[in-house]
């Protein structure tokens, strides 16, 4: 692990058995953990300005590194003085590598990983190959042929000028044998120090990297690459990959992993950020989460609520809602709750009105944002154990 004050600091403040409550602080103000992060994926949370994120109570937004290669450029967004003031974000900022990307290129979409399902060739555009040199695809826009490198992942994170960037990865589907798996981690390994060579010859100086851990879902396979990425001088580790076809096999690798990661690094789970998933990696001892759940549900009409036999979520475009007056969740602040009822926010969201997707947002932000404030409190009080017990029984975060 590395230990630069300027670039990034991270302090545990309160503990209950492996969940930790804490305080990271970057280069653009402190962060509490555990917290959740929004994604700002082209520069913007879905349907929401960057004031009304930071009005929910979120310090830290992530913004997807590929994308924003694609369009609209890294020396776009550099001359508009980094993507802090090009979106009219004032608190930390977070950008991914690509890596997500080169998986879903290579293996498919999230459907196929997810499900097994889903056409080839993944969800924007088409993969040309992954190579030791780096990986070249076509966009999504025009069909013009890219190139994605560490190197080049690195050069556009500091264009973007993030508080903290990820390192450059391949991210293997679960139905990778071990053998590619391995041979996988092992370049993400030798891409993570092309990574940390460029940033130290040229990286901003107080933009922070983190490893990332991959593996898959093989214990030996994550026990080397956790050794490897802490051993390799990076400011935070996350964690990355393949985590299993279900919940019980995703359980077991975090179960696998975390405990080798060292204690002073903060520790992030990508991608994950389902109600049940989320406090019980901040049972483990994970710092931060991110994940599109609540403004992807949004834009299809769903909605987030303490109801664990639906999966924490109520479909809002199916019949039956005419007529109750309730709102989406008793005692939440969001708008959605506070000015309307269950009817008419089903009425906007079947008629496909953007207020609803808005709305919604709001609503499933507001939710997350609570749910993890609510486990920071919990953690603090020594009362994590009840407070998990009661979510994953269907309490309420805004009880």
């Amino acid at each position: 692990m590395r230990v630069d004050a300027d670039r990034l600091r991270f302090e545990v403040e309160a503990r209950d058995g492996a969940a930790r409550a804490g305080l990271l602080h970057t280069a653009h103000g402190p962060v509490e953990t555990p917290a959740f992060i929004p994604l700002a994926t082209k520069g913007t949370v879905r349907g929401l300005e960057s004031a009304e994120v930071a009005g929910l109570g979120y310090e830290l937004v992530l913004g997807n590194t590929y994308h924003l290669f694609v369009s609209p450029g890294p020396e776009r967004i550099a001359a508009a003085g980094g993507l802090h003031a090009f979106m009219g974000w004032e608190g930390p900022l977070i950008t991914d590598s690509g890596g997500f990307q080169v998986f879903s290129l290579s293996h498919g979409g999230v459907a196929y990983e997810v499900k097994g399902s889903g056409r080839q060739g993944g969800e924007h555009g088409s993969m040309v190959s992954i190579a030791e040199e780096g990986v070249r695809f076509r966009s999504y826009r025009d069909g013009a042929e890219l190139f994605i490198s560490p190197e080049v992942s690195m050069q556009v994170q500091a264009a973007l000028g993030s508080d903290i960037a990820l390192v450059f990865d391949e991210c293997t589907a679960y139905h990778a044998d071990r053998d590619y798996t391995a041979r996988s981690m092992e370049r993400t390994h030798r891409w993570l120090r092309r990574c940390l060579d460029w940033h130290r010859r040229e990286g901003p100086e107080r933009q922070a990297v983190f490893g990332i851990v991959q593996g898959g879902v093989h214990e030996e396979l994550r026990r080397e690459s956790a050794q490897a990425v802490s051993e390799a001088g990076v400011d935070g580790i996350a964690i990355g990959g393949t985590l299993g076809r279900d919940k019980e096999e995703m359980a077991g690798v975090l179960e696998m992993t975390v405990p080798r990661l060292p204690e002073e690094a903060p520790r992030h789970l990508l991608g994950i950020g389902e109600v049940d998933d989320l406090v019980a990696g901040i049972g483990l001892g994970l710092d931060l989460f991110d994940c599109a759940v609540p403004t992807r549900l949004a834009r299809h009409g769903v909605a987030l609520v303490p109801d664990p036999a639906r999966r924490f979520r109520i479909d809002l475009r199916k019949s039956g809602r005419e007529g109750n007056r309730a709102p989406l969740v008793e005692g939440c602040p969001c708008p959605a709750c506070r000015n309307h009822d269950r009817d008419y926010l089903s009425y906007l969201s079947r008629a496909e009105e953007l207020t609803a997707v808005r709305l919604l947002c709001l609503h499933n932000l507001t939710y997350m944002r609570r749910l993890v404030a609510g486990a920071r409190r919990a953690i603090a009080a020594g009362a994590f154990d009840s407070y998990r017990g009661g979510i994953l029984a269907g309490a309420s975060p805004f009880a």
